[in-house]
Parts: C-alpha cells; sequence; structure tokens
C-alpha cells in the first residue's frame, strides 16, 4: 500500500530511489566519499551503506558548510543521493543542491518534513519525490 506524504520542500525537484534512513546526522566532512557515495565515518549507523542513488533521511547534517562542499563534488561525480529529507531547516543540503543547480543543472531535491514521521521511513522501501513536495512510499 503505497502511503502519500506532503512536505515541505526546500529545494523543489523529482527523484526516485529506495530510502536509506537514519537516526543520527551525518558530517558529510570525512563521513561521505563523494567518489563512491559510500557512508564512511565508521561510528555512523549507516557506515558502509552507499547513499548514491538512494533518498537519504537524516535528522540534519552534522559539522559545517564543508557538507555542502563534498555533496557538491558528489554531485559533478554522479555519486549524489537523489534526494534529501531532513526534520529541519537544513541549509547546508540546500546550498548544495542550489549550487549543484547552477553549476551543473542538477540539483535534487532537498524535503523537510516532521521528526516523527521521517522516524517512521523505513530503510529499503521505494520513495518518489514530485516537484510539489509529495513523497510516495510504499
Amino acid at each position: 500500500m503505497e502511503r502519500v506524504i506532503s512536505t515541505r520542500p526546500l529545494v523543489s525537484g523529482s527523484a526516485e530511489g529506495i530510502l536509506l534512513v537514519s537516526v543520527e546526522p551525518l558530517s558529510f566532512w570525512g563521513g561521505y566519499d563523494a567518489q563512491t557515495g559510500e557512508i564512511i565515518d565508521r561510528r555512523h549507523p549507516l557506515s558502509g551503506h552507499i547513499a548514491a542513488g538512494c533518498i537519504l533521511a537524516l535528522p540534519s547534517s552534522r559539522g559545517s558548510s564543508t557538507t555542502s562542499a563534498v555533496l557538491l563534488e558528489a554531485v559533478r561525480l554522479g555519486r549524489a543521493p537523489a534526494a534529501i529529507i531532513t526534520s529541519s531547516r537544513d541549509t547546508y543540503f540546500a546550498l548544495a543542491s542550489i549550487v549543484a543547480g547552477e553549476l551543473y543543472d542538477a540539483s535534487f531535491p532537498v524535503l523537510a518534513v516532521p521528526a516523527d514521521i521521517r522516524q517512521s521511513l523505513v530503510s529499503g522501501a521505494r520513495a518518489v519525490v514530485e516537484p510539489e513536495g509529495i513523497l510516495r512510499v510504499g
């Protein structure tokens, strides 16, 4: 059965992929390999997972503006997540997507949802993001 969720798009767009969900924030600086799309922070619950092409759901980023730089490089290399779902107005995720759109014509959706909705998402489920911020899971 499909679940339809209205979100607040921080950066609009379309995407589809498998959900990769964590309850922990992620620092992309030292935590994400832009060349492979692997989460390489060995203390993170998603360590070893490939987020490239997935819809990545995190409470927020952790760290500083280097998250935007690493994500931007991942977009350039074709190894970024297809979309990011967060529970905050994460400016680092949004900035990476906006700049990727300007530089590479390759922005990705960034959606904000309440924490309880993000926490109800399950890794491995198929999801579709629609431009108006609708998230279809299932």
